[in-house]
């Protein structure tokens, strides 16, 4: 955490100034503490005002909060205003306590919601009495309502705290701020990505256009000048193409806007054509806008003089794009938010087929602004890539980049070679180069978009405690592990279900059920299961395995190398829409023999992962367990709809039905268009734009399986 904290000593005949240190954060966040660590310090004469001690130690009101500090400020001493100040109006009247001879600061303590949640629900004692149960609504409820600060409000200095080491040095530096010292003014600390506002951090609006009759006087005065002298956060785009336009900040950033920050593809080292890859962009950009909303495209050059900008800048107005959702930018891609250019969360780097740092460009200035935690990120993630397609990165907390610029993940993307020199050259044939570098783009805006959804996702999960990590087991322990609890992407899905965009449809009640089932007709061929079970001694090529209540055989079909199904021979038991508390018994017996098969597998192939589940709506009559392996290694595995069917909340885990048929008596069924969403990797969650890609994505893709799913695992 940066934060230029060299205190600036006054010239002895100067009388020192005052500071007003404005806290804001959550209740939880740690701003009393804040106050108390530095007050112990001593080394400057604070005064600490708190609402909730104000009145002889009970709680007062704002009035009796700026009377007092006006009170500390005439007497020569500095103040800390330890209140949550979430929001633009809560801060105003303090803000008013500056002059010639008080600074007014702002301590930002940003953290994350659940340890606010989580401090504030366990702590006892609390001035304001704001504890237990009650707190965890309450967070909820103010966190919805940040504004946070910005120079524009009147602040001299804003230091902005995600962590507990940004808190430390925040601590440290007021700490050793003494009577006659002053700390440099701007914005200090890495803006959280999640966070609404900040300065330097832009959003692109509708251009100013230049008053036809302009003359002289303030009349004369240019829109640009005129955005400056209304909006002190105003900065001008240093891109020769851009910079004759004023551009005026939005007040905020909104959340739901992700941007990404990316490279022209194969343009550089690789000698792409730029006339080509300037259409290539333009018509990926339409397509990509056209599927989804609420992000933004930012096309990244750190030269005045791009050609690449220019014929892009020059198609894209053509092509009427909204400026708004897609723009270029000259500036350097790992220190766009320090820069005061842009502030995103996902940027794209122009890698090399190895995914090694070297050579020059982008791809070595992105490795190196990342440092080492890059590097290992991407080999637990794959060791190659082949032309047209990307890999997305988290990157760990740790890196420079992110604790810097706020850049979450980088997204390698690896285009078509046209030079020589280079490996995979395609000696200049442009219809496939051309095609190569559409699929480029394609999987690069698909891992844009799967990033940002995971990150919405994480953020609603993020403000709910009950949510706990689960834990893998071994065979050993397999039925421990059936009562653990589900974190991460699915759990975060399951959170979803009040929202309207989270591509699920789900059946609440039982008539709703019985109707859908009742209404379901199947075909011949759909018939080929109950006709197995019904009467399998005719069947023996297929059954492996006869039970008065299920038979085992070999699915027709596999997707992957191990596949089996567990048919139920209960006539009337069509799939589990049909399922009620009295079926219990038959579904543990299911499950049972399902993990028997998938231990004599495991006894076969140690390096297999298991699944068992349901599909919602299936394909086949008669109730079935699939047990599955994880490699989906199978010529059967073709399309879309065969990987989600085993890949989303279409499937049911075994054990989550069991749980729910036995609090609920039925089965909670997700829709089939589930069956349409985008293909991600069961892996690291990276989409991939067809089946072809996602197969070679998963045979190099290093990530471990998620721990979200209910696996069946072997004892190591």
């Amino acid at each position: 955490m940066d934060l230029d904290a060299n205190p600036q000593h006054q010239d002895s005949e100067e009388k020192p100034k005052g500071i007003v240190v404005i806290l804001s954060g959550a209740p939880g966040s740690g701003k009393s503490t804040f106050c108390n660590d530095v007050l112990s310090a001593g080394r400057r004469s604070w005064v600490r005002v708190c609402q909730d001690t104000i009145a002889n130690g009970k709680a007062g009101t704002k009035s009796q909060c700026l009377k007092s500090a006006a009170a500390a400020l005439k007497e020569g001493k500095s103040v800390f205003i330890d209140r949550c100040n979430l929001e633009k109006e809560q801060r105003a009247e303090f803000v008013k306590l500056g002059d010639e001879q008080v600074d007014v600061h702002a301590v930002v303590l940003d953290l994350p919601a659940k340890v606010c949640i989580s401090r504030s629900v366990k702590r006892s004692g609390h001035e304001g009495n704001l504890q237990g149960g009650k707190a965890a609504a309450v967070v909820n409820r103010m966190l919805q309502k940040k504004e946070l600060p910005k120079v524009s409000e009147g602040f001299s200095r804003i230091t902005f705290c995600q962590n507990e080491n940004d808190v430390r040095d925040a601590v440290k530096i007021y700490s050793n701020l003494g009577q006659n010292d002053n700390l440099p003014a701007g914005n200090f600390g890495q803006k959280s990505p999640d966070a609404k506002v900040q300065l330097g951090i832009m959003k692109f609006l509708k251009k100013v256009e230049n008053p036809k009759n302009a003359s002289n006087g303030s009349q004369g005065s240019s829109p640009k000048q005129e955005i400056k002298d209304k909006d002190p956060c105003f900065m001008e785009l240093e891109n020769e193409h851009e910079n004759k336009e004023g551009i005026k900040l939005k007040d905020s950033l909104v959340d739901d806007i992700p941007i990404l920050a990316f490279p022209s593809i194969s343009t550089s080292d690789f000698q792409f054509d730029h006339g080509k890859a300037s259409d290539v962009i333009v018509e990926s950009v339409i397509e990509f806008l056209n599927k989804v909303d609420n992000v933004r495209l930012v096309l990244v050059d750190i030269s005045h003089k791009s050609h690449m900008l220019s014929l892009v800048k020059e198609k894209a107005e053509k092509k009427n794009i909204d400026p708004n959702k897609f723009s270029t930018l000259v500036g350097d891609i790992t220190r766009l938010c320090t820069e005061g250019k842009l502030c995103c969360r996902v940027i794209a780097n122009a890698a090399n087929w190895r995914l090694k740092p070297g050579g020059g460009g982008v791809n070595a200035a992105i490795f190196k602004a990342a440092g080492e935690d890059l590097e290992m990120a991407t080999k637990e993630r794959a060791d190659t890539l082949s032309p047209g397609t990307s890999v997305a990165i988290p990157l760990p907390s740790t890196s420079p980049l992110y604790r810097r610029e706020g850049v979450t993940h980088v997204i390698h993307v690896l285009g078509p070679n046209m030079n020589p020199q280079r490996p995979n050259c395609l000696k200049n044939d442009y219809v496939k180069g051309c095609k190569v570098l559409r699929d480029a783009y394609a999987s690069l805006f698909e891992n844009f978009a799967s990033i940002t959804r995971d990150q919405r996702c994480n953020e609603v999960k993020s403000s709910d405690p009950r949510n706990d990590a689960s834990k893998r087991s071994s065979v050993d322990n397999l039925h421990n592990d059936q009562k653990n609890k589900r974190d991460g992407f699915h759990d975060s899905e399951s959170n979803k279900k009040s929202k309207p965009d989270d591509n699920m449809v789900v059946y609440k009640d039982k008539q709703k059920n019985e109707k859908t089932a009742a209404k379901r007709t199947w075909g011949s061929w759909a018939q080929a299961l109950h006709q197995m079970a019904m009467d399998p001694e005719k069947h023996k090529d297929a059954v492996i395995e006869i039970f008065d209540e299920f038979v085992a055989l070999n699915d027709l079909y596999p997707k992957a190398k191990k596949h089996i199904l567990v048919v139920s021979r209960l006539p009337g038991l069509d799939s589990i829409a049909d399922v009620q508390k009295e079926h219990l018994p038959l579904l543990k017996t299911m499950h049972d023999a399902g993990l028997k098969w998938a231990e004599k597998f495991l006894k076969e192939d140690a390096s297999l992962t298991f699944r068992l589940g349901y599909h919602s709506v299936p394909s086949m009559r008669q109730l079935h367990l699939h047990v599955i392996s994880q490699d989906f290694d199978s010529p059967h595995l073709k399309n879309k709809k065969h990987w989600n069917s085993f890949n989303t909340l279409f499937f049911r885990d075994s054990t989550d039905v069991i749980e729910e048929v036995e609090k609920s008596g039925e089965v909670t069924l997700n829709d089939e268009n589930l069956l349409s969403v985008e293909l991600r990797c069961h892996r690291c969650r990276s989409a991939h734009p067809n089946i072809p890609r996602l197969k070679f994505h998963i045979s190099n893709c290093k990530a471990s399986i998620s721990s979200t799913q209910r696996l069946v695992f072997a004892s190591s």
